[in-house]
This record gives structure tokens, sequence and C-alpha cells, in this order.
């Protein structure tokens, strides 16, 4: 499962690399993998395997992530993989020019 992705083009995930101090805590804590470090700065490699969980945001000692972070899309994942049925619980929000995932 660490290929998936769920959405294209939806996740709220920024980084501010200006501000990176290439501690490697994001990298550590992702469970995703969407992050990496390759020049000692962080940098977004896989947006679209990102969850919004919130783990690198809450991690990062001097706020170069950003997400806003819920169960969004995760829900979405583990219901998925558990076999339930019904709609998705995550909508593009096509009236805005903030395209996440809404729960």
């Amino acid at each position: 499962m660490s290929n998936f992705e769920y959405l294209q083009n939806v996740v709220t995930l920024q980084l501010d690399q200006a501000a990176c101090i290439g501690c490697g805590m994001c990298i550590e804590v992702c469970p995703r993998s969407v992050l990496s470090i390759p020049a000692g700065i962080a940098r977004i490699e896989r947006r679209d395997r990102c969850i919004e969980c919130g783990a690198c945001m809450r991690n990062c000692p001097v706020g170069a992530v950003a997400v806003r972070s819920g169960v969004g899309c995760a829900a979405a994942v583990i219901n998925s993989l558990l076999g339930r049925k019904g709609g998705c619980c995550c909508t593009i929000d096509e009236s805005s020019s903030d395209k996440g995932c809404f729960c």
C-alpha cells in the first residue's frame, strides 16, 4: 500500500523550503514516504501519496510544513480496504480555489 495514490492534485500539503533546516523529522514520521531530503533541504516527492495525517507538520521544529490534517482521505482509504461500500468521505470543493479533501 506504500505506492497507493488516492486522489490526484487535491492534497493540501505545503512546504516552505526556505524555512527548512534539513533535520529529517518529516521523513521519519511520514507513513507514506511523501518527502525526501536530497540536498539537505526537504522536498515533496510524492504529493498524491499524502494522506494528510499531519505528522510532518506537527513534528517540524521550524514550521516549514503545512497541511490541513484530519481523517479525510485516510478514512476513505481505510474504509475501501475494509470493503465498506458507500460514498467516499472526500469531495472536491469545485467552488473553492483551495482544492482539498473535505469531510
